[in-house]
């Protein structure tokens, strides 16, 4: 089975979700999500926002581009 892809606009609404108090576990249930996808999704958002070390998603997308 391959992998799922949802748009970074699904991924925003899901973040949004938990930024008014919805838990992983909730939002993950009600939209048949993992709940690591949501955990995932919510760290790289923040190292986007320079909230958290890493490489950024425009950071991420060079690297597999330079491949």
């Amino acid at each position: 089975m391959g992998r799922q892809s949802y748009s970074a606009e699904f991924r925003r609404k899901v973040l949004d979700l938990l930024a008014w108090g919805r838990s992983v576990a909730a939002v993950a249930h009600d939209l048949d999500l993992s709940d690591q996808s949501i955990c995932n999704w919510r760290r790289q958002d923040r190292i986007d926002r320079g909230e958290a070390p890493g490489l950024s998603s425009a950071e991420n997308h060079s690297r597999r581009r330079g491949r």
